[in-house]
């Protein structure tokens, strides 16, 4: 993959654990360099199963007070809504942790704000006002802070976070997190950053498994349009890495800078 990281494990499980490993050695990483830690999380089934496998491991080299986290995406739906993401990554791993409540940044609920844009606006503004108090303070207010690991799942269809193929969202450049409506995966209302907000991560990791992705891995190695397939449109600014397991790499070309692991 053209300016990208590639690693291959057998199947989901193995991927997923080496996936948490490689998260937690990266949280450590970034405490020792700059005092604390932003990861952003995904949803889907590797982004859940990936938490569950941090919870198998011994974290004790993190502190966990220190780790800000944010989604990418989230749906729109009431705050006990199953389909939440926040939830899930909560009953995943987020409750077993001793984290500082005020650096847990869940994207407003349905039934905290009245709308998709309205839930977008003040997800936004939290970005802003924690990137300003970091020392970033853009002319035109719209920033977000310096995340050091962002991950992402793929969908069939190339999605990734909330950001479908051909909808207005994915070539918005300005805002760092919009609303979006009628997407052709339940539910259909949803708040997602935008490219140039996930572009900002330090590392985007892009965690990816299942036959039935192939298709769009292989898009985005081959530098598709992100109009058309927006995973193809997502780096990190240091280091982009995707992280597949075999059936989802089957259609990639051999590559000899893939990481065995």
């Amino acid at each position: 993959m053209t300016e990208a990281d590639v690693a291959i494990l057998d199947a989901p499980e193995p991927l997923s654990h080496h996936v948490a490993e490689r998260l937690v050695a990266e949280i450590v990483a970034a405490q020792a360099a700059r005092g604390s830690a932003t990861v952003v999380l995904t949803g889907g089934g590797m982004g859940v199963r990936t938490l569950a496998a941090v919870a198998d491991l011994d974290t004790s080299a993190v502190d966990w007070s220190r780790v800000d986290v944010w989604w990418g995406d989230e749906r729109f739906v009431p705050a006990d809504d199953d389909e939440r993401n926040d939830g899930q990554a909560r009953a995943a791993l987020l409750d077993q942790l001793d984290l500082d409540p005020a650096r847990v940044h869940p994207v407003p609920a349905a039934d905290a704000v009245g709308s998709a844009e309205e839930a977008a606006e003040r997800y936004a503004a939290e970005l802003a006002a924690v990137s300003a108090a970091a020392g970033n303070r853009p002319a035109d207010g719209t920033a977000v802070p310096a995340f050091d690991v962002l991950m992402l799942g793929v969908g069939p269809d190339a999605h990734v976070a909330s950001l479908f193929p051909e909808l207005d969202a994915v070539a918005e450049q300005r805002a760092t997190v919009v609303a979006v409506h009628d997407a052709p995966k339940p539910p259909p209302h949803r708040v997602t950053l935008t490219l140039p907000a996930i572009n900002a991560a330090r590392q985007v990791w892009l965690v990816v498994a299942g036959a039935d992705k192939a298709g769009a891995v292989a898009l985005a190695a081959h530098g598709a349009a992100a109009q058309q397939v927006p995973a193809a449109g997502v780096r990190g600014t240091e280091r982009t890495v995707w992280f597949l397991d075999t059936a989802a790499a089957a259609r990639l070309p051999e590559t000899g800078d893939a990481e065995s692991a």
